[in-house]
C-alpha cells in the first residue's frame, strides 16, 4: 500500500473533529491511530503499524539514552488514540487544537508513512522558504 500523499483542506467542527480524507482510511477501516505532537507547527497522526515503529524506535532510544527519557515522556504524555468515525471524522482535543493554532481550517497532509495536520497559513508559512541544500539533495532522489 502506498504511504500518506497529498493534501486536503477540511473545515474543523464546533467539537473540534477534522475528516480524514477517503484515501488516508482506504484499507484502515477501524484501525485506531496515534495523534501527538512531534514539532512545534503541526500534529502528528500515526497508523497502528507505523505507530509501532515509532514505539520500538523510542523504547531504544530511552535505553540507549537515558538522559532522553524524560523527553520522550514529554511527547508520549500528550498522545492520544483515536479512531475514525463512521463520517471518518477524528476528534482533536482541544489542547493540541490550541497547541498549533488550529481554529476553523486543517490542512491535513501525506507524510509517507503517517499524516500531519497543520494550520492551513502556518504550513504556507513553512513550508515556503527554499534551502539550497535540500535542492541539492531532491535532485538526488529525483534523478
Amino acid at each position: 500500500m502506498p504511504g500518506f500523499l497529498g493534501s486536503y483542506r477540511h473545515q474543523l467542527d464546533s467539537q473540534g473533529r477534522v475528516s480524514l480524507p477517503a484515501p488516508f482510511r482506504k484499507g484502515r477501516e477501524g484501525e485506531p491511530f496515534v495523534l501527538l505532537q512531534t514539532e512545534p507547527e503541526a500534529l502528528s497522526l500515526y497508523p497502528e503499524q507505523a505507530w509501532r515503529d515509532v514505539q520500538d524506535d523510542l523504547r531504544e532510544m530511552s535505553s540507549r539514552q537515558p538522559r532522553f527519557r524524560h523527553h520522550v515522556l514529554r511527547v508520549t504524555a500528550s498522545a492520544v488514540q483515536v479512531s475514525p468515525d463512521a463520517q471518518g471524522r477524528i476528534l482533536i482535543p482541544e489542547r493540541m487544537r490550541k497547541a498549533v493554532a488550529l481554529e476553523t481550517e486543517a490542512l491535513v497532509v501525506g507524510a509517507i508513512n503517517h499524516v500531519q495536520i497543520w494550520d492551513p497559513e502556518t504550513f504556507e508559512n513553512v513550508t515556503s522558504a527554499s534551502d539550497e541544500e535540500f535542492e541539492r539533495q531532491i535532485e538526488k532522489v529525483f534523478a
